[in-house]
C-alpha cells in the first residue's frame, strides 16, 4: 500500500541525483592487451573492459597507424567477465602488424576508453628466422606479484628477445595456491606481494577462478610482454586444483568447500578460455589441444594432458586401459596425424608435462614416467607414439615442456632405454616463471635419457623464491637459411645459461 504523507523510512538516506558526464561512462581496460593463436593472415586479439563495452580495434603495418583499418568487434558483458576478443584476417603474410584497442561505452556510443596499443609479427610464407621462447608456472607456492622486487622481472627478460611467439606450457595460474601479503625468506628478509580479494583462499567460485588470472595481469612486466609477444596457451594443473584428474573429489582437503574436480574444472576452463588469447574450435570451443603451421621451418603441436587422463594410480599396469589414458584415444591419434601430414622441416611438441621426470603423486603418479623398468602404464601411450615416429620416419621430432619448477635438457636414445623402438629425441624443461624453485627430478631410464644441463645446484632446498634468481626460460631460434635450430635456457635475468645447436636430418 502507498504511504502516508510525512511517513519516514528509517535507516533510508538520500541524496542529490547522480550527474552522468561521460568520464563516468568511460570504459576502461585495466588489464592491457594481448594477441594470441596467430596465423599468416590473421590473430587473436584479447582484452577485458572494466565493465559493458563493444571492443573496437585498429590494425596498420606501420606503428603510426597510418591508413589503419577498423573493425567494430563484440560486446564485453558480465557473462565473460567483461572479457572478449577479436579474429582479426586478411593480414599480409610475414609482417610486423600493429593494433589498439578501445572500448566503446554502451550507454553513449560517442564515449570511447582509452587506446591500448599491442603488436605481432604474422607467420612468413618462405623460409625466415622463426623464433620463440617458453615456459610456464605463474604465481606459485605463495610467490606473487612482489613490487619492491621488480614484479614477474623474468617476462621482461623474454620480451628483450623480441621473440615471435610464447609457448605458455601451463600452469598459467595456482588456483589452489593463496597468496598472502608477506613470506619470511631464509635470510630473514620478507617478501611482499601484492594481494586481492579472490587470491586469499584457493579457487572454488568462478570469479574466484577468474581472479587468479586478474591478480596476474596485475603486473605491469607481464602485460607489457602480452602487449608484445602473442602466445599459444595450454593449461596443466593448477589451474583447477594440484594433481587433478577428471571424476577425483576432495573429501580429504578441508580447504575446499567444492569436493567434487569434475565441477572445479569446468569453472577453471571457463576462467582459462576467458582470459587466454585462444582462437574457439566452432566444433569444440572447449577444446584445448591444438596445432600452429610456422612456415615451413616449424609446426608446433600443444597438448592437453590433463583433460582426458585416467585417474592417478601407481601406473604399472602392463596393458593400456582407462586407468593408463593420458592424452586418450582421440588425442593421440590426432598427434599422429599432425606429425604424419607435416612438412615442416621441425615439429616441435608443447607437453604440459615432462617424458622422463619422475613426478609423483603421493604413492602414485602424475606424469608418464612411473620409475625404471620396461614401459608401462601411461608409458604405453608414449612408446606407441615413440614408436610411429620411428615407422613413418618421422624427423626433427623435439619436446618443450615445464611443471616441474627448473630448466634442463635431456637427450633420450634407444641404445640406453628399456624400451627401445624409437629413434633419439630431445626434450628441454623450462620455468618456473614466477613461482617456487624445486629439483632436480628423479630420471626414468625407460626411455633412455640422459641429463645433458640442469640449471639448478643438486641438494638444494625446496621452494626457492624468485628472489634467489632460479626462475627459467626457455629460447627457441631456427635459422632461415640452414634450418639449424638453437635452443637456449635462460634464467630471470635473461642470462643464457646452456645452449645447443640441432641440425635438422633429411
Amino acid at each position: 500500500m502507498p504511504l502516508a504523507a510525512g511517513t519516514m523510512l528509517r535507516g533510508a538516506s538520500f541524496a542529490a541525483p547522480a550527474i552522468v558526464t561521460s568520464d563516468n561512462l568511460r570504459p576502461k581496460i585495466p588489464f592491457g592487451v594481448q594477441s594470441g593463436d596467430v596465423t599468416a593472415d590473421g590473430a587473436i586479439i584479447w582484452s577485458r573492459a572494466d565493465r559493458a563495452a563493444r571492443m573496437i580495434v585498429e590494425c596498420a603495418t606501420t606503428e603510426s597507424f597510418k591508413d589503419a583499418r577498423r573493425i567494430v568487434g563484440p560486446a564485453a558483458l558480465e557473462t565473460s567477465d567483461f572479457t572478449t576478443r577479436m579474429d582479426l584476417n586478411g593480414l599480409p603474410a610475414g609482417q610486423r602488424v600493429f593494433y589498439r584497442v578501445q572500448f566503446q561505452s554502451l550507454e553513449d556510443s560517442k564515449v570511447l576508453s582509452e587506446p591500448v596499443t599491442g603488436s605481432f609479427n604474422t607467420i612468413p610464407d618462405g623460409r625466415r628466422d622463426v623464433s620463440f621462447v617458453w615456459g610456464g608456472d605463474v604465481c606459485g607456492q605463495g610467490w606473487g606479484i612482489n613490487p619492491e622486487f621488480g614484479g614477474m622481472k623474468i617476462f621482461e627478460s623474454m620480451r628483450r628477445l623480441q621473440p615471435d611467439f610464447f609457448i605458455h606450457s601451463g600452469d598459467t595460474i595456482y588456483a589452489d595456491n593463496a597468496i598472502v601479503a608477506e613470506a619470511a625468506l631464509d635470510d630473514g628478509q620478507i617478501w611482499k606481494n601484492l594481494t586481492s580479494e579472490e587470491k586469499s583462499k584457493v579457487a572454488e567460485t568462478l570469479d574466484e577462478f577468474r581472479g587468479a588470472y586478474r591478480y596476474n595481469l596485475l603486473d605491469e612486466k607481464l602485460r607489457r610482454f602480452n602487449a608484445e609477444v602473442p602466445m599459444l596457451a595450454q593449461w596443466d594443473d593448477h589451474e583447477v586444483r594440484n594433481n587433478w584428474f577428471p571424476g577425483q573429489q576432495l573429501h580429504d582437503d578441508a580447504r575446499y568447500t567444492v569436493k567434487s574436480v569434475d565441477l572445479l574444472a569446468a569453472r577453471a576452463k571457463r576462467a582459462f578460455l576467458d582470459y587466454m588469447p585462444l582462437r574457439f574450435d566452432a566444433s569444440d570451443p572447449e577444446r584445448i589441444f591444438r596445432s600452429f603451421k610456422r612456415g615451413p621451418l616449424l609446426d608446433v603441436i600443444m597438448l592437453d594432458e590433463r583433460s582426458y587422463r585416467g585417474v592417478n594410480t601407481p601406473n604399472r599396469q602392463t596393458n593400456p586401459s582407462d586407468e593408463t589414458k593420458f592424452l586418450g584415444s582421440a588425442q593421440l591419434e590426432w598427434v599422429k596425424q599432425r606429425l604424419l601430414s607435416s612438412k615442416a622441416t621441425w615439429k616441435v611438441i608443447a607437453s604440459d608435462m615432462p617424458v622422463g621426470i619422475v613426478v609423483k603423486d603421493g604413492a602414485n603418479f602424475e606424469a608418464f614416467a612411473n620409475g625404471d623398468g620396461p614401459a608401462l602404464g601411461r608409458e604405453l601411450e608414449l612408446a606407441g607414439l615413440l614408436s610411429f615416429i620411428k615407422k613413418n620416419r618421422i624427423k626433427n621430432v623435439v619436446w618443450v615442456t615445464a611443471d616441474v619448477h627448473y630448466c634442463a635438457a635431456h637427450h633420450y636414445n634407444p641404445a640406453r632405454a628399456q624400451f627401445t623402438d624409437f629413434e633419439p629425441f630431445w626434450e628441454f624443461v623450462a620455468g618456473p616463471l614466477n613461482a617456487g624453485t624445486f629439483g632436480p627430478g628423479e630420471m626414468d631410464n625407460t626411455f633412455g635419457p640422459e641429463v645433458k644441463f640442469t640449471g639448478i645446484p643438486k641438494g638444494m632446498k625446496p621452494n626457492r623464491s624468485p628472489k634467489e634468481g632460479l626462475q627459467f626460460f626457455g629460447a627457441v631460434k631456427i635459422d632461415g637459411a640452414s634450418g639449424a635450430m638453437t635452443v637456449s635456457l635462460h634464467n630471470i635475468d635473461g642470462t643464457k645459461l646452456h645452449s645447443v645447436e640441432l641440425s635438422p636430418e633429411v
